[in-house]
């Protein structure tokens, strides 16, 4: 079984952890690719510098709140790209303001999560993206195979 691709743009280094650590309990084996800027974040998708080789991501989890270059930015220009619209983008951040979730799907985010402070709350997030997103959508990606 192949590995399914996630990118994850996330400054906080603990948020990264406790990402990762939910995956490992996951049904899928997953290799998560993590940004920890927008700048990367782009680099990443556009496969420059040192994300030459990173394989095209199935699934993006983005933080709005960036170094360098800030989740809307990044948001804006994936979906404002041909080849890279079709990725769903979870904003996963710690904002719970009406006005960041509006802009954000007004900009195009396929969802829109706000991060829990409870771990065991963080884990039953991770497994609910999980199995809507590669249990129940289809995935463009899926449609080139």
């Amino acid at each position: 079984m192949t590995k399914r691709q996630i990118l994850h743009v996330e400054d906080n280094h603990g948020d990264v952890r406790l990402v990762q650590e939910a995956l490992q309990n996951a049904r899928y084996d997953y290799q998560v690719t993590v940004a920890r800027d927008g700048v990367e974040g782009l680099d990443c998708l556009h496969r420059r510098g040192g994300f030459a080789a990173t394989p095209r991501p199935e699934l993006i989890l983005l933080d709005l709140n960036l170094p360098r270059k800030s989740g809307y930015e990044v948001l804006s220009e994936i979906k404002h790209d041909k080849a890279l619209r079709t990725i769903p983008v979870i904003v996963f951040t710690s904002s719970a303001a009406s006005a960041d979730i509006l802009k954000a799907y007004e900009m195009g985010a396929n969802c829109y999560v706000t991060k829990p402070s409870d771990i065991d709350d963080l884990f039953h997030i991770i497994k609910a993206i999980e199995a809507f997103w590669f249990d129940v959508a289809v995935l463009a990606s899926k449609l080139a195979e």
